[in-house]
């Protein structure tokens, strides 16, 4: 069998920092794990090409040469997703699919073609799959009734990838979340009994990456690294010796819910093994709004002080916020404003609240008649999209507060002024550097646009990106790096913030921060 493995395009994002990709001179923030690992599941005497379109692109020559095309997306992939579909069918070549997109929403990848449903995770649905071409079937849908274990997921194909168009690497330790938060899909693609890799195996995976020759930033990608607190130490106090055989090849970011902030030992263990970065999933500083939602896990301590504590360990916080809970207060985007000014979190991810498909947020929708039909799940697509049900409070207040609190909070100077403080209040760990890493090359290209963007061009900031350039040098040299990282990221927001604003335009009808309400035409034509 030759097999085209091909992973689709995303739309520009909060995540893709496009602009300061291209000052890098990289393709991508990271590489999709998902469909490596497929890769890794494959018979060996496949023959296999693989292309992440968002790096490079296939040429019609791989199209001729296939036998079957394999996809795998998340929703925010959808037009490209669809599109490689329907020019596979077009061509006479079969295709299977799967991933998070074709699991929530199965028969939007039916009704465009594909003949393969490959859903849930592969450990246990691949197998079926190709029982089922063995058999010479033409089509199916192959589904689990149970979580697999996930020690017998293999190492991904790395040597697939290329690896110096990507800013990051990506591992996985551990799927699902023991918390039970109603807009989260994580738990039902997942579970909530987290499931964990052995350490030697997590590790083996670190060789792999290690002898391919890489070196620098990588993300664990879990949607919960700390869900199964136990198994996650374990891991750690294994990783710690590693990286300091190989002196510290990796720096790490991950994603963990707030309550990393009440364990000390574990916040130690993470600062030891090279962690740099945690992404925090606060979404509200309301606590009604906390409660309503079912995230009772940020409502055991001020919500502040979990921030400084993790601070304290060594760790840089990214954060998501949402507007729109149901009971939400005026104001709310405001609130956000403020909680981010007070603990100086650089990227905070503002987004509007979604329904997506077999949520608890979903179902509970769905029997009060709230969902909105023609706006359903498949429209839903980055942060800047409004809801896709009817709130509790008015769509034209979430909207102005969304694009007001997106507006200020990457207002240039603000930016970099948060920059500054999260990389002063960061203590690292002694004698060594606490750093996202670019390869040399990059580096050095990415620190000189900087210089010339920051340092020069932008006349408002300029005085700033220097002055807080040389404190930084001066107090806390180990952040450096981190710091001019953070902000080369401003040069994608404030692009971003005027891409979030038109298109919430776009689908109001008028500019929520406009003076007055224009038509839609005049509004494009509107100074962001």
């Amino acid at each position: 069998m030759k097999a085209l493995l091909l992973y689709p395009c995303f739309p520009q994002s909060f995540w893709s920092y496009d602009r300061c990709m291209e000052m890098a001179g990289l393709k991508a923030v990271i590489p999709p794990l998902g469909i490596i690992t497929v890769a890794a599941m494959l018979p060996k005497d496949w023959e296999i090409r693989f292309y992440d379109r968002n790096v490079n692109q296939e040429t019609d020559g791989d199209w001729q040469w296939c036998d079957m095309v394999i996809l795998s997306a998340m929703l925010v992939q959808k037009p490209d997703f669809h599109a490689l579909i329907q020019k596979a069918v077009r061509l006479g070549k079969k295709v299977a699919v799967g991933g998070p997109y074709p699991t929530s929403v199965p028969q939007d990848a039916l009704a465009s073609g594909a003949h393969y449903l490959v859903l849930d995770e592969g450990e246990l649905t691949i197998p079926q799959f190709l029982e089922a071409l063995s058999q010479g079937q033409e089509q199916g849908i192959f589904r689990a009734t149970e979580k697999p274990d996930v020690t017998t997921s293999p190492i991904p194909r790395f040597d697939l990838l290329q690896r110096d168009a990507y800013f990051m690497m990506a591992i996985q330790f551990s799927r699902g979340c023991p918390f039970n938060c109603e807009f989260c899909d994580i738990i039902t693609l997942y579970g909530r009994k987290p499931r964990t890799k052995e350490p030697s195996q997590t590790l083996a995976e670190l060789q792999n990456l290690y002898d391919l020759g890489w070196r620098g930033s990588l993300f664990i990608v879990d949607d919960n690294f700390i869900g199964n607190q136990r198994n996650v130490k374990r891991f750690l106090r294994e990783l710690i010796p590693w990286m300091k055989q190989r002196s510290y090849p990796f720096t790490f970011i991950t994603e963990a819910s707030v309550n990393l902030a009440e364990d000390d030992e574990l916040l130690q263990l993470m600062q030891e093994a090279g962690f740099y970065a945690v992404f925090l999933g606060i979404e509200t500083p309301d606590t009604d709004s906390l409660q309503t939602t079912r995230k009772l896990q940020n409502t055991r301590n001020p919500l502040i002080e979990a921030c400084r504590k993790i601070n304290q360990a060594g760790l840089l916080i990214y954060a998501g916020f949402i507007l729109g809970f149901d009971g939400e207060r005026s104001g709310a985007g405001e609130r956000i404003q403020a909680f981010v000014e007070q603990t100086s979190i650089p990227q905070p991810m503002l987004g509007i609240l979604q329904a997506l498909p077999n949520t608890a947020l979903w179902n509970r929708l769905e029997k009060e008649q709230r969902l909105l039909e023609g706006v359903g799940v498949t429209q839903v697509g980055d942060q800047n999209t409004l809801m896709n049900f009817i709130p509790t409070r008015p769509v034209a207040e979430i909207a102005r507060e969304y694009v007001e609190g997106f507006w200020m909070l990457y207002e240039p100077a603000n930016y970099l002024k948060r920059c500054f403080d999260q990389c002063l209040n960061i203590v690292p760990p002694a004698g060594r550097k606490q750093s996202m890493h670019f390869a040399p090359g990059k580096g050095l290209r990415l620190l000189a646009r900087l210089i010339w963007h920051q340092g020069w061009r932008r006349a408002e900031i300029r005085a700033q990106f220097w002055r807080q350039l040389w404190v930084i040098v001066r107090a806390k040299p180990q952040v450096l790096n981190m710091y001019l990282g953070l902000c080369a990221a401003g040069e994608h927001f404030w692009e971003y913030r005027a891409l979030a604003r038109e298109r919430i335009t776009q689908q109001l009808g008028y500019d929520p921060l406009a003076e007055a309400t224009l038509p839609v035409k005049a509004l494009m034509h509107v100074s962001t």
